[in-house]
Formats: C-alpha cells, structure tokens, sequence
C-alpha cells in the first residue's frame, strides 16, 4: 500500500500522520473541508497546520458529506485513514444534527462507495474516540466491575461529583479502561464515534477490505488549535493563561484524564496500517495514566512562567465524564506499541511551541454562554 488517503488530514492528528507517511515513502492525498473553527478564515495565513502540508500531499479542499468529493479523493488509494469529524462533546449536545450528518453520515457515504464502485481500497482505518466508554471502568467493592451510567444533575449541583455503581449506588474506584468495557457514551460525539467504528468494522468485513478502529484518548502537542474554545482543555487553559485571564477549573477539579502526545498517536495509527495484526481489531491509544485537571493547570502556569487566578468552582457540564483512562496493554501486545512522551516531557515540549505563537482571541467566555443558553453549563 502506497496511496493513502487522510480524510480531515489539515487537521491536527490528520496532518502530523501525513508528514510521517510522507517521510517513509508513502503517497498521500487529503480531503479537507479546513473549517474556520480549527484553520482560521485564511488557512493560508492562519493555519499553521494547512501550511505544513500543503506543498507535500495532493490537497482536495471537500467535504466527506460530499460524493463528488469522496469520488474524487478515492481514485488510486490503497487506504484510507478516517479521521474527518465534528468534536467536541459540548458543542455536540447542541448541534446535533451536523454532528450527525457529517460523523455518520460522511462515513456512511464512504461506505457505501467502497460497496458499490470499483476501488483498489485493502485497508480502513476509523478514528473512533475514549467518548464512546462514556464513564470507563470502576470497581465497586460489593459487586465488583461496574459501569456507572451518567451522573445525576442533582448530585453535581450538590457538589457530589464521584461516580456511583449502578447497583448499590456507592462510590467505586476508578480502574484502567480496556477495550472490552462496555460501550455507553453519554454525548453525542461519543454516539456518532461509536456509529463510526461498528459502521466501518461491520462494512469492511463484508467487503473483505481490512479494517482497524482505534479509540484515542486526550490527544494534544504542538500544532493543535490555539483558538477552538470547544475541544482541548490544553489549548483553551493555554490561550486563557497567555491572555492573562482565570482558569475556570470545572468540578472539584479532581477529574482526571489520559493525555497522549501526538506523536505517540502518530506511531499507533502507522503501525495499525502497516502491521496485519491490527485487521479487525479495536485499540485504545493513550499512556494508561490518568492525570487531574488541577495538575495540568498548574503545570502549564508552571511552565509558561505566568500567575493567572485558577479557581475550582464547582461548575460542570452536562454530558461530560468524571474519569477516563486507558488499559493500552491490547495495542501493546499486539502491535508493539509504547508511549514515548509522559505528560511533563509533553507540556514542556507543547508549552515551548505555544510560547512561539501569536496569542490568540479567547473565545471561552462566548463558548460558555453557548452552553448556559442551552441548559448544558451550570
């Protein structure tokens, strides 16, 4: 396979895969639609991550939601990494039908191409996403492995925010997530990422074309939009810090995340397209640590050498997650997969790339006051 298709490949995960491809002998072509939201109004002067490509890969501005575009793009490709998308959990709850139309129905629209037109496609790799855990795994100490559903808004406004088991509805201990744990998202992203994967396993098997889903945890590192206030708690604290303003740490800022360097990202998703152990198979891509929000609000005040007011103010959000880590050792096994960068190695590295960039507007406050009018922010 030498022709590699990259759908949303201008984007942040998308174009760090295309330089990586390009720089072991790989061919490839991007569709992109370079949404204003991440690229800017001019990509060409304000996307950082549109200008490191776009002089190295075959470049088709379009949309996944368009079959001409999809008719265009696929001509001559071996592979297809999947990873066009609308994200952002909070931004889905509202938005509901662009998430739709553009997660499963641009995927759809792929799908149904590969069906019914000659192609020489072998093999198809879907971005799925930890979203699709909802809350991951916990152990309760009367009943053992349980998967707590969504939490309540009445305990949260109580300033309860510990996951309950569903059964006996006492507190559980968190535990690494694996790749067997039920799946139960509780936003629409986390909904249409799981569409995503079944759509692409179940098509691709009765195709006989090789498929691989791998669900990404808290992707960040140099390069990632500085001016989306609606994914990347990294970017959103970062341009906050850099414009002076507080960090409004939700909850009791216990919650916690894995965060995954990107090019750790980059490595997993080549290896999934090169290895044929991969075909068929699911792979959670993270650390297997989870870190709390408090810890990377300090850390990057820390790093940018800059004192904002951080305040834990018991603010939450409907849909979001207390807690999710990954059990990566399935994509460790089997592919031979070990992270590279622990999560002070890649502050520091992503902090340094921040410092060098213009400040960006900080358009958290309107991003919020979205949510409040729609009853999702309290």
């Amino acid at each position: 396979m030498k022709n590699i298709l990259i759908t949303g490949g201008a984007g942040f995960i998308g174009s760090n895969i295309a330089l990586k491809l390009i720089d072991k002998g790989f061919k490839v072509t991007v569709l992109d639609n370079l949404s204003p939201q991440i690229h800017g109004d001019n990509p060409e002067n304000t996307s950082p991550l549109y200008r490191n490509i776009i002089n190295k890969v075959k470049f088709i501005e379009g949309s996944v939601t368009s079959k001409e575009d999809w008719i265009n793009a696929l001509e001559n490709q071996d592979a297809i990494i999947h990873l066009a998308a609308e994200t952002g959990t909070g931004q889905s709850m509202y938005e509901i039908k662009k998430y739709i139309d553009v997660n499963i129905g641009g995927t759809a629209m792929m799908l149904d191409f590969l069906a019914n037109n000659a192609h020489q496609v072998k093999k198809v790799i879907i971005a799925s996403s930890r979203a699709i855990y909802g809350e991951g795994k916990y152990n309760c100490t009367k009943h053992g492995i349980v998967y707590p559903v969504e939490r309540e808004d009445k305990d949260m406004e109580s300033g309860d925010f510990s996951c309950k088991c569903p059964l006996c509805k006492k507190n559980v201990e968190l535990l690494p997530t694996s790749e067997d744990s039920k799946i139960h998202p509780t936003s629409v992203y986390g909904i249409t990422k799981q569409n995503q994967e079944q759509l692409v396993l179940t098509v691709c098997k009765s195709l006989n074309i090789a498929a691989v889903s791998y669900r990404y945890q808290n992707v960040y590192g140099p390069g990632q939009s500085l001016s989306n206030p609606y994914t990347g708690i990294l970017s959103i604290f970062s341009t906050r810090i850099k414009n002076g303003n507080e960090i409004n740490i939700f909850e009791d800022g216990k919650e916690t995340r894995d965060f995954v360097f990107i090019e750790d990202i980059a490595q997993a998703t080549i290896l999934g397209l090169e290895k044929e152990e991969a075909n068929g198979k699911v792979y959670n891509v993270g650390t297997g640590v989870a870190t709390d929000v408090i810890t990377v609000a300090n850390t990057l005040a820390k790093y940018y050498e800059l004192e904002v007011p951080i305040q834990v103010s018991g603010n939450y959000r409907l849909g979001d997650i207390r807690h999710n880590f990954a059990d990566i050792s399935k994509i460790k096994s089997d592919l031979g997969f070990e992270p590279q960068w622990d999560f002070d190695k890649g502050i520091q590295a992503f902090t340094g790339w921040v410092n060098e960039q213009e400040i960006p507007v900080d358009k958290y406050e309107l991003s919020i006051e979205e949510m409040k009018n729609k009853g999702l922010y309290k």
